[in-house]
């Protein structure tokens, strides 16, 4: 016990194997098996192996509305966005990374805080603004104001593709943004020496060069808008617009799990694949180097006259992207009726208010209990599972760098990547065909917070298991040897050397689950129960009930918890999103 490197690795590759690997594999069995109450379609026996649920998800005369119709509106929807965000990205990355815009250094954090709100946040300052009492039952601002938004621009294609776009432009910023910082910007003098035009140094030159960075950060975007629930939830419910990931919850929330296993695994199968082909890229992308040495250059260009001009454009981005959104969510808690400026409108009521006329909800949200109680079941369920998953992904990556069994090491390092290949609406799919019945010594976890717990710690695995690889690759093993000397055993060297020596890795490996979990939405909406409500639940049953002035804050709360704990997380690990994608 000295020495129980191994034996820790293979403890943990049994708990991850039972996290990670089963529930995966519990959910593609109940694709193939007869479930209950299905006996009777089927003609066949409960737990009968079957292609039935195959064949109405793929092949039958619903199979349009299962499937078919939910992928094509998630591809439409995912390509429109990565269009977008490819136009409005790509020029933005260059005036960040190549050029004297004014105000460079503050921008490259202002245009990334999308990413660190709630993507759904923004869905609910769009219905805000453009819903309409055709389908939504109010007038939002605009129709109050006299401009009535046609259904196409107030829910469904258009805007859920707009949201996302905006929220996933940070990838481009970040990722092409990287690419360009390490780009020799002596290439592009050669090339005009020899008499190349602008726009043949940026087409033959750059893009090419560029192009790794490019596809990764459109796969990236593509996987990410394939699990995206809360914006499709929130702007294509009223009109039936559906993608993957709302198909998958009507199934389950109906109780026709079999055609939700069948769903879930194929978004986990395009997910995986997707992810797959970004590693080919990021291989292939070391075959696109520049050779440099002291002599590298990455000279600014100036902009000239157009250096106000871009200046704008980018302080427009952030406009759009941030201020309006956060600021129609404000004014929205504060008014009675909407878009009304009279000073007798404004009331705190949604806030501290008591004796409101709404039927569900009697006080304001600051005095709610229900508030209260989803506010307290975020931060223990969230913090035990983050806590938890950091503490095992340190010890992850102490398995991975010292043990001497290479298979053991491979094993650990893939299982504990994989909930990153599926994605969050699946891999909540896959707990509840798990827990949701007594299996063994195992009660049915399915209702309790344990179920929460044990599945955000799962899905936060990648991240906590890389941030302890990365540190122990780091630490040499002459501090535990000396300890050894000492006659320190491993627990104590553990407590005494490895734990202060990597405590930033380990926060890190805690922070950013934390701040991932406070504002998702994809694992809770399929396996919280009003009992074990969290703040996003909780503020997605207000959206139900149109009570939009207590969603809204609510969401404004968790905006504001997922922008200052990623603030924080800086702060404390002395890292920068704007200089590296974060989780």
């Amino acid at each position: 016990m000295r020495e129980p490197t191994s034996l820790l690795g293979v403890v943990m590759a049994l708990i991850f194997t039972y996290l990670i690997l089963v529930p995966i594999l519990s959910m593609l069995v109940q694709a193939a098996t007869v479930q209950f109450g299905d006996e009777r379609r089927t003609a066949l026996e409960t737990a009968s192996w079957t292609f039935y649920y195959l064949n109405r998800t793929f092949f039958s005369a619903i199979s349009r509305d299962l499937f078919w119709e939910p992928l094509a509106n998630t591809l439409t929807v995912a390509a429109g966005a990565i269009a977008i965000a490819m136009v409005i990205g790509t020029p933005l990355a260059w005036l960040l990374s190549r050029t004297d815009m004014f105000a460079r250094r503050w921008f490259a954090t202002a245009l990334i805080v999308p990413y660190m709100l709630p993507a759904w946040t923004f869905a609910l300052a769009w219905t805000t603004l453009f819903k309409n009492r055709t389908v939504g039952g109010q007038p939002g601002w605009l129709e109050a104001l006299g401009f009535a938004p046609p259904d196409w621009l107030a829910y469904g294609r258009v805007p859920i593709t707009i949201i996302l776009a905006l929220h996933y432009t940070p990838f481009i910023i970040l990722l092409f943004g990287s690419a360009l910082r390490r780009f020799d910007s002596q290439l592009e003098d050669s090339a005009r020496i020899l008499g190349a035009r602008s726009y043949q140094v940026a087409w033959q030159i750059i893009l090419p060069l560029m192009r790794p960075a490019l596809l990764s950060a459109i796969i990236l975007i593509f996987a990410k808008c394939l699990g995206e629930f809360g914006v499709p939830y929130v702007l294509g419910l009223p009109v039936k617009f559906e993608v993957l990931s709302t198909s998958l919850f009507r199934n389950i929330a109906s109780r026709q799990t079999g055609v939700g296993a069948v769903i879930a695994g194929s978004i986990m199968l395009i997910g995986v694949v997707t992810l797959m082909i970004d590693a080919k890229l990021v291989r292939e992308a070391r075959r696109f180097v520049t050779i440099g040495s002291k002599g590298t250059m990455n000279r600014l260009s100036r902009l000239g006259a157009w250096r106000w001009p871009l200046t704008l454009f980018a302080a427009a981005i952030f406009v759009l992207s941030v201020c309006m959104p956060i600021l129609t969510l404000v004014l929205s808690t504060v008014m009675r009726q909407p878009a009304n400026f009279a000073l007798d409108n404004f009331t705190l009521d949604y806030w501290i208010g008591s004796d409101l006329e709404t039927v569900a909800l009697r006080t304001g949200i600051l005095l709610s209990p229900d508030l209260w109680a989803a506010a307290w079941n975020t931060l223990w369920i969230v913090g035990s599972a983050s806590i938890t998953s950091g503490i095992f992904g340190l010890l992850v990556g102490y398995v991975v760098v010292r043990t001497p069994f290479r298979p053991l090491s491979t094993f650990l390092r893939q299982v504990t990547f994989l909930p990153y290949l599926v994605p969050g609406i699946a891999f909540a799919a896959a707990y509840l065909s798990l827990f949701a019945v007594a299996r063994g010594p195992v009660p049915a976890l399915y209702g309790t917070v344990w179920i929460l717990i044990l599945a955000l710690m799962a899905d936060q695995m990648p991240y906590a298991s890389r941030a302890g690889i990365s540190a122990m690759m780091q630490l040499g093993k002459d501090p535990e040897e000396a300890a050894q000397i000492a006659g320190a055993g491993w627990f104590r060297r553990m407590v005494s050397v490895v734990i202060p020596i990597q405590k930033g890795s380990l926060v890190t490996g805690v922070l950013l689950p934390f701040i991932s979990g406070i504002k998702g939405l994809s694992l809770f909406v399929i396996l919280a129960v009003p009992s074990t409500d969290v703040l996003t639940t909780f503020s997605l049953r207000l959206v139900d009930y149109h009570y939009t002035q207590a969603a809204n804050g609510v969401v404004l709360i968790i905006a504001a918890m997922a922008y200052f704990g990623t603030v924080a997380a800086q702060k404390l690990t002395k890292t920068n999103i704007a200089e590296g994608l974060g989780g």
